[in-house]
């Protein structure tokens, strides 16, 4: 495999071509048949034990051409990028110019190279920075939602059900005397005020005790989804079975004793306060270091060729699918339910890729324009960094991360800490 010859088609692209040896091409062939001998039949061979130089006589010597270039493409893409010395981003697919046994194939292809690009005036950007102070609220808000947290549910039988109670009841719906479907359901679970049910429903639970059967009177909202129950009158029997309350307990020594590593409340909101500090001035840092990036690419001047953009809107949708797996669901399930199509998901994720793309050429130029390095100490630093957030070894993080793509990584980092040292804070 070699490199054949290198034309500058326009701005940020270059046309490759590329040979494959016809000893290449033969033993990449020879591959193709052992993996697909075994489902080859022919007339006066046991299934599988056709030789094949007679599969070629029937077929033609081109039929495992297209799989054997498929297995060759990759490492021939990739050393004729490494011959052109051309600072590629991505590839664009390529076609075959030309195959033969005896001279084995030519292929075609284009490559994408990193824009030439340029920026100024990036030291001194002013961006606001505004921490929150932690309040008195903050801080009774957090204790209530551990209390709510740590509640118990008691039963109610001496009054009647109260908006804020669960309840549990059986139901039976009737639009003109008639059931309908999905209006029918027994011991159902709801916590009155949820608006789980259609208006006016919840609220007419309310009242009731224990034991009750009654009538609940409803119209469905003109916009309900079900067309045939739009807009019309309702009736459902009911009948409660239970009505819960929860319980919150008492804010004292004791509850924080039971829900905390501390023994007293003022232990407990110090603790609250001082957490609470600590992620409002994050949130902050995170804002002002988003909104410096978007003054710093605002600044940034050059071509951005389109498919460094549909290159990172890929990676972003297999990071999404990703996630979606780990989650037992697939991405064609998800846009089934989201009703959402491959180009509209692409197109939500196109205004994101472009600010990620011209933030790192940004920052690669900061680099570049600054001469930052990056040194053996900075590799260590950062494997053990990764080490702690995965839970794995060094040794184990090493041969998962290209080290040159890992110090272009902590090198853009440098760039960016340089920035932020610079900025003025607004």
């Amino acid at each position: 495999m070699s490199l054949l010859s290198k034309n500058q088609i326009e701005e940020n692209h270059h046309e490759l071509e590329a040979s494959i040896s016809a000893a290449e091409l033969d033993a990449a062939c020879e591959k193709v048949f052992n993996r697909r001998k075994k489902n080859i039949e022919i007339p006066g061979f046991r299934k599988g034990k056709a030789p094949r130089k007679t599969v070629e006589k029937l077929y033609g010597e081109a039929v495992f051409y297209e799989d054997a270039i498929n297995d060759l493409y990759p490492s021939t893409v990739e050393n004729a990028v490494k011959e052109s010395e051309l600072d590629v981003v991505t590839v664009v697919p390529g076609e075959v110019v030309s195959i033969s046994k005896e001279d084995g194939a030519v292929i075609k292809f284009v490559c994408v190279t990193k824009p030439q690009v340029e920026i100024e005036d990036y030291k001194g950007l002013k961006a606001p920075k505004n921490v929150k102070e932690v309040t008195d609220e903050d801080v009774n808000g957090e204790i209530e939602r551990m209390r709510e947290r740590n509640a118990r549910t008691v039963s109610v039988e001496d009054r009647p059900a109260e908006m804020g109670d669960e309840v549990v009841f059986d139901f039976d719906g009737y639009v003109d005397g008639e059931a309908f479907d999905g209006g029918k359901a027994e011991k159902y679970h709801l916590t009155l005020g949820s608006n789980q049910f259609i208006p006016g429903f919840e609220e007419q639970l309310a009242g009731h005790n224990v034991g009750e059967e009654f009538d609940v009177n409803v119209t469905f909202p003109e916009d309900y989804h079900a067309e045939n129950l739009k807009g019309k009158a309702a009736v459902f029997k009911i009948k409660l079975w239970e009505i819960n309350k929860k319980e919150l307990p008492e804010v004292d020594d004791e509850f924080v004793k039971d829900v905390s590593e501390f023994d007293t409340l003022d232990e407990l909101k110090n603790n609250i306060r001082e957490k609470q500090a600590e992620a409002n001035e994050k949130y902050a840092e995170n804002e002002f270091e988003t909104a410096l990036l978007e003054a710093l690419v605002e600044k940034l001047k050059g071509n951005i060729p389109e498919e460094m953009i549909d290159a990172r809107v890929d990676e972003q949708i297999n990071e999404f699918n990703y996630r979606l797996q780990s989650q037992g669901m697939s991405l064609d399930l998800y846009m089934k339910f989201s009703g959402m199509d491959m180009d509209g998901l692409r197109a939500a994720y196109k205004e994101q890729a472009e600010k990620t793309v011209k933030t790192r050429l940004a920052l690669e130029k900061i680099v570049e324009l600054e001469g930052i390095t990056v040194d053996d100490a900075d590799l260590d630093a950062e494997y053990e960094k990764l080490s702690a957030a995965y839970g794995m070894d060094v040794d184990q993080i090493k041969p998962m991360i290209p080290v040159e793509d890992l110090k272009k990584d902590i090198a853009a980092e440098k760039a960016l800490n340089l920035i932020k040292e610079a900025a003025i804070v607004e």
